[in-house]
């Protein structure tokens, strides 16, 4: 009986090991490791290759107060490289070595994880180039804070890992058991606890304007609002729970030209359910800019529409 259970035991490890080899096979060639120069000392990290012409994306504060810097990959491969645009608000950034040659490692979606599912970090912590660890999905859809200048913003749905994660892991690949990149590795939280921004949606948005143009332009709409239970027959019929208060408005904001008011509590924006700051968040990308963005609103228990047109956030 025990030989029995050792063995299903031993099978169950290899076929773990075959998972994490086989992804570090194909993802070890395509992270480097950045080495960068700033007026405050020098800095390292990690990158991940994913355009066949050099395009790394790594994060934002690995790179912040830089123009450049060096690139060393796995087949001793060095080469320098610029900082095409960086993104504070969501901790990415996008860098372009002078000799491409790395394979593209593909991107996924981060959407589609599970708590529980096993994921594996490619990067170069504490200078030990090419390093990898393994572990499980521990969290999801949790929240971290991102500051440029005044400005904050929540990047949402970050990854929590326990894969262990040391300085010189952020802006490393999040991979899962295929070896698709499904999150960049960001931050240490703590003993066992590591964070990715994921890869959906919003960030191939916000990738996508770094390489186009080098920043991320970003909608303003100068409303500020917190969760709010929604009368239970108005909950019933819509299917939804919660909207969203409206806690501030700034005078002669695209909010309040639109005839936003306090205490309106917003339930739809552009057809989406707006149950959280973070759903307004996701809509203030580069095409919100000065496009109408109908809302819905209950406001003294009568529905309320309205079609505000954000601006560009300065």
């Amino acid at each position: 009986m025990d030989t029995e259970h050792t063995g299903v035991e031993s099978q169950a490890l290899d076929a773990y090991s075959r998972v994490v080899t086989g992804v570090a096979t194909s993802l070890l060639p395509s992270v480097a490791a950045l080495s960068v120069r700033t007026s405050r000392g020098q800095g390292a990290g990690s990158a991940v290759t994913f355009t066949d012409d050099g395009f790394l994306l790594t994060n934002a504060h690995v790179v912040a107060g830089a123009t450049g810097g060096t690139a060393d990959f796995a087949d001793g491969t060095e080469t320098r490289f610029d900082v095409v645009g960086a993104d504070p608000l969501s901790d990415l950034a996008v860098v372009r070595v002078h000799n491409p040659g790395a394979p593209a490692a593909p991107l996924g979606n981060a959407d589609d994880l599970k708590i529980g599912q096993l994921v594996v970090a490619v990067g170069n912590p504490m200078g030990l180039a090419g390093s990898v660890t393994a572990g499980v999905v521990s969290g999801l859809g949790r929240s971290l804070p991102a500051r440029d200048g005044r400005r904050v913003r929540i990047i949402d749905n970050v990854i929590q890992t326990d894969a262990a994660l040391n300085p010189g892991n952020s802006g490393g690949a999040l991979a899962d058991s295929t070896g698709t990149v499904v999150g960049i590795n960001t931050a240490v939280a703590g003993y066992g606890l590591g964070l990715a921004v994921p890869i959906n949606a919003t960030t191939r948005s916000i990738i996508g304007e770094l390489v186009a143009n080098g920043r991320v332009r970003r909608a303003w709409l100068g409303v500020a609002g917190v969760p709010a239970p929604l009368p239970p027959a108005l909950a019933d019929r819509l299917g939804q729970k919660l909207g969203l208060r409206v806690v501030e408005v700034v005078p002669g904001s695209p909010a309040g030209k639109a005839g936003i008011y306090l205490g309106d509590i917003i339930i739809t924006a552009g057809g989406q359910p707006t149950t959280t700051v973070q759903a307004l968040q996701r809509l203030m990308l580069g095409p919100a800019i000065g496009a109408d963005l109908p809302m819905t609103l209950l406001r003294k228990n009568a529905l309320v529409d309205v079609v505000t047109v954000p601006a560009e956030m300065n």
